[in-house]
């Protein structure tokens, strides 16, 4: 029997039934028996705005899951840019497919000379980097014209490869710039991390070698931050491809909403706030302080997870392997403090606040030597992969252009005065 659920509308007497699938009732049966009736749904938390095959995420159970497969799977065993083809494409790759999908991403991963010589040394010397690279990202539609034939599939294929392979590129030139160091071109005979990382830290030497259990960091986050389903910044990525922008703008956006300090900015509160705690002493005076209504624990709870994210899990365990190459950062054990007494606390789990992925992660990003201002540029090169995904889908299904509905409450139907007739109460 299939599910559904009846309403009866109290004006009329009326019933109607309508039916539930996949977890959801459709608006278009809704405005079948009630026109003109809008749900008012502020911040959608309530609204399924799109169908998609990407990412499953059950947030009571703690499960995420791309295409199928169990986060903890793909970050013990796969690779960011495997990763990045399993979003894109559905399926994992196989030998011969892997191999071009990394040789594609590697050999595209230089940007225009004027991309770097007139565009990002016209920023001020002390800009910052996620604003370097939101600027940036919009500017390469202007350098790849043929970015805007968006049902071409070949030519759709080649900006997807495009941006993957040159977000690492424009965010290291974006930080390296903002610290006034010179450029660092790709090695492309790195991987996809370790490139990254060549890029960053580079000095004088003929070839710069990262620590491999520190490229193997770099790798594990990337593939927990490709993607998390219907986002903010995913949300925004759709909203503007579905105007049928070009992939370069709609990414743009989707990096513009990630450098908002309540989506890309968590992780750096997170440090901000256990910098203030300062020792282990003060754990239990800041926790009470917060159940006092003085401030909130950075890290904890999320707008889907009511469960401790799975995330969050695997950033601890990393952030282990981390501080064997670079020693341990002293914030670690005010975290681990933290997160024993808030666990073990009614007032906390009774709320469901877990630390979720942003907890541990800019532990690890400082101990690595990354600015605070760089953990969004981070969180965004990755996240390049999923917001393609879903501009891709959107594209594959002809979705509508996004369109939403408000509530009016302004005013009434009102003359108008002249200037001089006006009269307002001081």
């Amino acid at each position: 029997m299939a599910e559904s659920i009846t309403i009866t509308d109290n004006r009329t007497g009326e019933s109607f039934e309508i039916p539930i699938e996949n977890g959801v009732v459709s608006s278009h049966e809704w405005q079948k028996h009630l026109p003109g009736i809008w749900f008012y749904d502020p911040g959608l938390m309530s609204t399924a705005m799109a169908e998609s095959s990407i990412t499953y995420l059950d947030g009571d159970q703690g499960i995420l899951r791309y295409r199928g497969y169990p986060i903890e799977q793909l970050a013990e065993e796969s690779t960011y840019l495997e990763v990045s083809y399993l979003l894109l494409h559905g399926e994992l790759p196989n030998k011969e497919q892997y191999d071009k999908w990394v040789n594609d991403i590697t050999h595209h991963t230089f940007i225009h000379e004027n991309v770097r010589k007139r565009f990002l040394e016209g920023f001020h010397y002390d800009a910052h980097p996620m604003g370097i690279l939101v600027s940036a990202v919009a500017a390469l539609s202007t350098f790849y014209s043929d970015a805007k034939n968006i049902f071409d599939p070949a030519s759709r294929d080649k900006q997807i490869v495009r941006l993957i392979a040159k977000m690492p590129t424009l965010a290291a030139a974006a930080y390296r710039f903002s610290v006034g160091m010179p450029f660092v071109y790709p090695d492309n005979s790195l991987s996809f991390p370790a490139n990254f990382l060549s890029m960053m830290w580079k000095i004088a030497e003929p070839r710069y070698e990262a620590d491999p259990r520190l490229v193997r960091a770099m790798d594990v986050l990337f593939i927990l931050h490709a993607d998390h389903e219907q986002n903010c910044s995913t949300t925004a990525m759709r909203v503007v491809g579905s105007a049928h922008a070009d992939p370069y703008s709609a990414a743009a956006a989707a990096t513009a909403a990630l450098y908002g300090p309540r989506h890309g900015g968590a992780n750096e509160a997170v440090i901000k706030m256990l910098t203030e705690i300062g020792s282990l002493d003060n754990v239990s005076d800041f926790v009470k302080s917060v159940k006092e209504g003085h401030g909130r624990l950075q890290g904890f709870g999320h707008r889907v997870y009511k469960n401790y994210d799975p995330r969050a899990k695997i950033v601890k365990r990393t952030a282990y392997e981390v501080f064997e190459v670079t020693g341990k950062n002293p914030l670690l054990d005010i975290a681990l403090k933290l997160e024993e007494v808030a666990l073990s606390d009614d007032y906390f789990i009774s709320r469901r606040l877990y630390p979720n992925v942003d907890f541990y992660s800019g532990i690890i990003y400082q101990a690595m030597g990354f600015p605070v201002d760089m953990f969004p540029v981070l969180f965004a090169i990755p996240r390049i992969s999923g917001w393609l995904a879903h501009w891709n889908e959107l594209l594959e299904e002809d979705a509508k252009i996004v369109r939403p509905r408000q509530c009016y409450v302004g005013s009434d139907v009102r003359d108008y005065v002249p200037m001089e007739k006006r009269e307002f109460e001081s």
